[in-house]
């Protein structure tokens, strides 16, 4: 199974650079440009490595290392333009388990990449995030990819997989159009509301008996989408 790998990083042609290269090199990648949105990325769809810069906006790099260390217990490795040594030596005393600087080769940051996941041992545990979750007649297996609505299989493409399921673990909620982007996309979407509308259309189209009068996932005008469990 492909591991999964979060790309933390305020600077955007970085951070895609790296997400393409580690999916070149057949881990799965996700990113975000500050470590509020990554934090709330894992809670949905829990890394098993998180490549983490220091120098980050907001919540910098090191007070972040303590949520991914406390509440998603995931392996971080720092990224840093920093060249102080007391920085790294704060990242692995906090509990980093390794660091590399900027810049740096792909080479060698795959080679870290490979040392600490076989380190950690990521492929035994048995995770929440990823068992399989039922809201009404919806059924989503986040290992399997699989999707079933009302016994029926569904097609469904990555974002519209990954949408779908945080519409359904959060069933009966209300999430505004920037907590589905910030969830789904990641943070460089945020100012593109368009793409939600659209993947809600294409979701209605192959989850709803009338997509243009919704029954499972609905608008809540003026906030944003609910997914009402419908019983078989």
């Amino acid at each position: 199974m492909q591991k999964h790998i979060l790309v933390v990083d305020d600077d955007a042609l970085m951070r895609r650079s790296v997400a393409f290269n580690l999916e070149q090199a057949g881990y799965r990648a996700s990113n975000a440009a500050n470590a509020e949105d990554a934090l709330a990325m894992s809670q949905r769809d829990r890394p098993d490595l998180v490549l983490l810069d220091i120098g980050l906006p907001g919540m910098d790099g090191l007070d972040a290392l303590r949520s991914f260390k406390d509440l998603i217990k995931v392996p971080v490795i720092f990224v840093t333009a920093r060249r102080r040594q007391l920085d790294e030596v704060l990242g692995l005393e906090l509990g980093a388990e390794d660091y590399i600087t900027k810049p740096f080769e792909m080479s060698i940051l795959l080679a870290h990449v490979k040392v600490v996941l076989r380190r950690a041992g990521t492929s035994e545990p048995a995770r929440a995030d990823r068992e399989p979750v039922t809201a009404g007649d919806i059924t989503l297996d986040p290992l399997a990819h699989a999707a079933i609505v009302a016994g029926r299989p569904l097609k469904l493409t990555r974002r519209e997989f990954d949408l779908l399921h945080t519409l359904l673990i959060h069933a009966g909620q209300v999430l505004s159009t920037q907590d589905l982007l910030t969830n789904v996309w990641g943070a460089e979407y945020i100012s593109e509301p368009q793409v939600v509308y659209v993947h809600i259309r294409w979701l209605r189209e192959k989850i709803e008996s009338v997509p243009e009068e919704p029954e499972r996932i609905v608008t809540v005008h003026g906030i944003g989408y609910k997914l009402v469990p419908i019983e078989a």
